[in-house]
């Protein structure tokens, strides 16, 4: 099978594309043959070795995360899934493993069945940013009355986690580009900050919740927008910003919480829960196969609205 792969860290120009053996099934895997997977920002992370603590240097890796496709053949153990079904999921280890590939092997427990009125590229676009977004939405606690701020809202994990605020009921200010705004507004935004036309720091507002989904802003920044028992949640944080959030935490009001999440059927219930309910699925832009650098190019430009998503040809 053709599979991508990188054989040291740096940009997108180490990514290759090789001829690997079809994997092995264990017991409780199913082999599924991939039709998309998305484009994460921990999978640039990952690859230009900013991750490698939790990573490793052992070579060859490959990337992506979350894919969708059809069932090939399952494990003895397998049960629920059979050959033929279309399906989504997840890797077990995105540290570790990848779904570029035209086959992948994956715990049953990682993978659910792709709902009808949703397309592969948009299937393949759920696990990830989805459960990062219902992992914030639990952080979050009670939203009732909370005035909260996304920044960076117009991405992949603003796209799930304003759907699902506005579900709730939620009220929230979405600071995007200009080009953003209007997706902002169609998931779910109450109002919009053009950061490039106001600096949401100076902006004279105080908000419970500050979710950085840009990465641009940080704590100590955020720390004068947020009011005196306010919550900063990063979905992207260093690894010494983990164990050190938590040691902080004890000495301050203002709390920043990293958001480290693990798709799991709860929360692909909740997820599909909310697509049954109308949640909508922006796929930006589709990249074939062989078009795989040009893909991670274009992701780690930015800019853009919704997911990036590769497709097999």
């Amino acid at each position: 099978m053709k599979a991508i792969v990188y054989k040291k860290f740096g940009d997108s120009d180490v990514l290759q594309l090789v001829e690997q053996p079809i994997p092995t099934l264990k017991a409780d895997q199913v082999l599924v043959r991939v039709k998309a997977f998305s484009i994460n920002p921990m999978d640039w992370k990952i690859r230009k070795g900013e991750m490698t603590l939790m990573s490793g240097s052992a070579f060859p890796k490959h990337t992506g995360t979350d894919f969708s496709g059809t069932v090939e053949a399952t494990g003895s153990s397998v049960n629920g899934l059979k050959k033929g079904d279309k399906v989504f999921g997840v890797v077990k280890n995105m540290m570790k493993e990848g779904a570029s590939a035209e086959y992948v092997a994956v715990t049953s427990s990682l993978v659910w069945k792709k709902p009808e009125n949703i397309s592969y590229p948009q299937a393949a676009s759920i696990p990830v940013v989805g459960t990062a977004a219902v992992t914030a939405l639990e952080k979050m606690g009670d939203i009732t009355s909370q005035k909260i701020l996304i920044i960076g809202a117009s991405g992949g994990f603003g796209m799930f986690l304003l759907q699902l605020l506005k579900q709730r009921g939620a009220k929230v200010t979405a600071v995007t580009s200009s080009q953003g705004a209007e997706y902002a507004k169609k998931w779910g935004a109450h109002s919009v900050i053009d950061y490039t036309k106001t600096n949401v720091l100076s902006n004279n507002a105080l908000y419970d919740t500050v979710i950085d989904l840009s990465g641009k802003i940080g704590y100590d920044k955020a720390k004068q927008i947020m009011k005196a028992k306010a919550l900063y949640l990063n979905p992207t944080p260093k690894p010494i910003e983990i164990p050190m959030s938590l040691l902080k935490n004890l000495l301050r009001s203002k709390k920043h919480r990293v958001i480290l999440s693990n798709p799991s059927t709860k929360y692909t219930d909740v997820l599909l829960g909310a697509v049954k309910n109308g949640l909508l699925i922006e796929v930006n832009k589709v990249f074939q196969f062989d078009q795989f650098r040009e893909a991670y190019q274009y992701a780690e430009h930015g800019g853009y609205s919704g997911k990036v998503v590769i497709q097999m040809t």
